[in-house]
């Protein structure tokens, strides 16, 4: 008995234990929205390019558009031109659009347009990058001066993170004159961050600029430099004006190099103006949407894998074990009287039509003509193959019946008692009307009212919205309730009801 008692704990441990883990996992991990009100970014980014075209040339605009490489997963790119050419390609892990036309009069105007959202992936790809520079060619003063701020660099530093940021910190320290002579006046940001890339260069250690655009909506703006670094497994950003590290999550990395955003063979005065909007959508219908966009596998093995119809079907299945629940509690603990287990969660489901008041009435009204129904059969000493046949083609009759006659009456919601289960109905009055001539009319009654009173509490807790979802969207919190209903297996206690029963033995002690 021990080892019995043993087996079953280590057994409802280990459910339980794997049911929080693989909920766990997909919450904190995969990040999957808790309650289905959940709704995540959806950014819609313009970039409005403007140029004045020579008369007889031909028009080339080369411009530099996301990567999305990592973080973001676009949901839809479009490239807006009036009879022009458009190609995209990758130079150096950056991604390039062309637009080509052989002539072009007057002002003309393009478009990129770009809605993302952040990618779903419980995956993050392998990330290669370059630990090791060739130093800059540098001669006379200006390599004195670079030579002389990494001194102190080496010394305040302890690796590559601090190594950077230190030597930004140095290179914005203007009243440093090794400083100012390597700026020679120029103390904007692209060029300090030249003096920064030139100074790691000497001590072997790579720097490249990006370029990045910053998500806020109705705010014009204009790409904002950065500086990044591989450390051996993941990128490392740095702001060249301060050395903090760590790029801001609402920062979209554009392009990376010291190339100019756009460049225009044939044409003047180019400009690029960037306008963009967020909008929020459900987290679940955007992971979907992103998963079919990229190969991540997010939702590969999940229930939202499934055909959206067949998804429907499991919606209700998923939703049986917590009626099962439902009944097990109400007999187990409170002790209420229901015909089974699954017959009251069979007619929770049918009440999913119906509706519950209108299902109430239905099932009270053939489960009555049901009953009559046997009453007379029995005078007429059936066996009870026969019997429960013609119960059976009974209850389809006065299933058609209502549903013509609700028909006729505008009454629409009497169509759905077609899809109460027949068989169910048929049993349910088979066992009534036996329980009726065992246990004697009273009793019958009280199990009948205990099984309705069961069916609309599963139906009512079945048909919670938040918590269809959650076990829909978390179907491992199953292996919780079954070890829950094992635990509930060994229950021998006293139920609620029974204090009712035993309380004249109560009184009687006192």
């Amino acid at each position: 008995m021990r080892s019995l008692t043993l087996h079953l704990k280590m057994l409802i441990a280990i459910l339980v234990v794997l049911g929080l883990s693989v909920t766990a996992y997909q919450i904190f991990v995969l990040g999957i929205p808790v309650t289905e009100d959940a709704t995540d970014d959806l950014w819609n980014i313009d970039a409005k390019v403007e140029f004045v075209p020579n008369a007889k040339d031909p028009v080339k605009i080369q411009m530099f558009v996301p990567p999305l490489s990592r973080d973001y997963v676009s949901l839809n790119e479009s490239f807006i031109s009036n009879n022009y050419g458009v190609a995209v390609n990758r130079v150096d892990g950056n991604r390039k659009v062309t637009w080509s036309a052989r002539r072009a009069k007057g002002n003309q105007t393009l478009y990129y347009r770009l809605v993302l959202t952040k990618r779903y992936s419980a995956e993050k790809t392998k990330i290669k990058g370059p630990t090791f520079r060739d130093s800059i060619a540098v001669e006379g003063p200006e390599k004195i001066a670079a030579e002389a701020l990494l001194a102190p660099i080496r010394q305040h530093s302890a690796d590559v993170e601090t190594f950077i940021s230190e030597a930004i910190k140095r290179v914005n320290n203007l009243n440093d004159d090794n400083v100012k002579l390597l700026l020679a006046g120029d103390q904007t940001s692209a060029h300090k961050a030249k003096i920064v890339e030139l100074v790691l260069s000497i001590a072997h250690v790579p720097v490249e600029k990006v370029h990045t655009i910053r998500l806020v909506a109705d705010q014009p703006q204009t790409p904002e430099l950065w500086l990044r670094s591989f450390n051996g497994t993941d990128w490392l950003y740095f702001n060249p004006d301060t050395g903090e590290q760590g790029l801001p999550t609402d920062r979209l990395l554009w392009w990376t190099g010291d190339e100019n955003l756009i460049t225009v063979d044939g044409g003047k005065k180019a400009t690029v103006t960037f306008s963009m909007n967020n909008s929020e959508m459900n987290a679940i219908r955007l992971a979907k949407l992103t998963d079919e966009n990229t190969d991540a596998n997010f939702l590969e093995y999940s229930l939202y894998g499934l055909p959206l119809q067949t998804q429907q079907t499991f919606m209700i299945m998923v939703m049986i074990p917590i009626g099962v629940l439902v009944i097990l509690i109400l007999r187990n603990l409170i002790g209420l009287q229901t015909l089974g287990t699954f017959t009251p969660v069979l007619i929770a489901l049918a009440f999913r039509e119906t509706q519950l008041g209108f299902g109430i009435i239905l099932f009270t009204l053939i489960t009555t003509l049901g009953l009559s129904l046997r009453s007379y059969l029995e005078h007429l000493k059936l066996q009870m193959l026969p019997r429960l046949s013609v119960v059976l083609t009974f209850v389809v009759v006065l299933i058609a019946a209502i549903s013509l006659f609700s028909h006729k009456l505008g009454l629409e919601r009497g169509l759905s008692v077609a899809l109460f289960p027949m068989v169910i109905l048929t049993m349910t009055i088979e066992r009534l009307s036996i329980t009726w001539e065992e246990r004697g009319a009273g009793h019958a009654m009280k199990v009948a009212i205990g099984t309705l009173f069961a069916a609309s509490l599963a139906h009512l807790i079945m048909s919670v919205p938040e918590l269809v979802y959650f076990v829909f969207t978390f179907p491992a919190i199953l292996l919780i309730l079954v070890g829950f209903m094992l635990a509930m297996g060994r229950y021998r206690g006293y139920r609620l009801t029974e204090l009712v029963r035993f309380k004249a033995f109560v009184k009687a002690d006192s």
